[in-house]
């Protein structure tokens, strides 16, 4: 059976949200941009001031986390306007932003500290 909805004069359903696939593309381009940046950025910085190990990888889940929160506050409350979920904010590119936090990370310590 199909169901109908009988709508008011100028009522829109929540339910029913459209989204522009071109914007949301551009708005997770935005972040891969950002991730990527900030992941050589931090990559650089922990090479440089030597971080081993465990202590590395805490330097760049901080700095993740720091750059989403950052973003977060970009979007404001009204983050619903330019993202499907607040997820997206906080996972987007996190593992892909890893591996080249590791390779610039590696990268710099080589030069620097065994060079």
């Amino acid at each position: 059976m199909a169901t109908t909805v009988t709508l008011k004069a100028g009522k829109v359903p929540k339910d029913n949200v459209a989204y522009s696939e071109g914007a949301i593309r551009s708005n997770a381009a935005f972040l891969d941009y950002c991730r990527t940046s900030m992941c050589a950025l931090a990559g650089c910085t922990a090479g440089i001031m030597g971080l081993t190990s465990l202590y590395g990888f805490i330097f760049y889940f901080i700095t993740s986390f720091m750059l989403s929160v950052m973003l977060f506050l970009k979007a404001g409350s009204q983050w619903s306007k330019f993202f499907r979920s607040r997820i997206e904010l906080f996972t987007g590119g996190l593992l892909g932003g890893l591996f080249t936090y590791i390779l610039f990370w590696t990268f710099l310590y080589g030069m620097v500290h065994v060079y």
